[in-house]
């Protein structure tokens, strides 16, 4: 039931958005150049790789020595505002369609985070990965690594077509109020290092 949820939501929301999906991609052209999708290996389902797709929300920009500059330094206020008010997500309807996320689930985040889980935190990738989740809609960005990886597992332990639609609901609003966009001192969060698993090693 959660699979064709998705699927007929997604289906329908991208035909729906379809106009403003158009606006945004032209307005990313114009004020960040090509390419107009940022596209990354994230893991999903069972840590299986996919490629997530996302409005492009900084500039190609490179030290001297070749190495992009922090996010901080390359994230203009055109992708500020896109990440604040959550439109670079839009394009992952494709992913939910395409069966590779859920519309709600834990936040895929990078690959090399993958060895550094605890087993008790591996455990969030039992499920799709989602375009929002529990997590977000308890502090997003804001919270600590530990909290954050809390929450997801938690959602899978407690997963629900009632969950679902109680965090679909609980996002608008977060989504409005901007809370939580970025870790305090970052411009999303700061680097997952492993540390946050000494908690559950205890």
């Amino acid at each position: 039931m959660k699979r064709l949820f998705d699927f007929v939501i997604s289906l329908f929301a991208l035909l729906l958005m379809a106009p403003l999906l158009l606006a945004l991609s032209l307005l990313v052209r114009l004020f960040l150049g090509s390419p107009v999708i940022f596209k990354q290996q994230r893991p999903g389902l069972k840590g299986q790789p996919f490629t997530l797709y996302k409005f492009r929300t900084m500039r190609d920009t490179f030290s001297d020595l070749g190495e992009p500059l922090p996010d901080e330094l390359r994230l203009t206020r055109f992708g500020r505002w896109l990440r604040a008010s959550s439109l670079d997500e839009l394009p992952e309807l494709w992913n939910v369609l395409c069966g590779e996320m859920s519309l709600v689930g834990p936040r895929p985040l990078l690959m090399e985070y993958l060895p550094l889980y605890s087993p008790q935190q591996t455990r969030r990738h039992e499920v799709r990965p989602g375009i929002t989740g529990w997590a977000q809609v308890n502090g997003r960005n804001a919270l600590s690594w530990q909290d954050r990886l809390a929450l997801d597992v938690w959602y899978v332990d407690n997963r629900s077509l009632r969950l679902d639609l109680k965090i679909l609901w609980l996002t608008i609003a977060a989504v409005f109020s901007r809370h939580g966009v970025s870790h305090p001192g970052h411009a999303s969060m700061p680097k997952f290092t492993g540390q946050s698993d000494m908690e559950d090693k205890k």
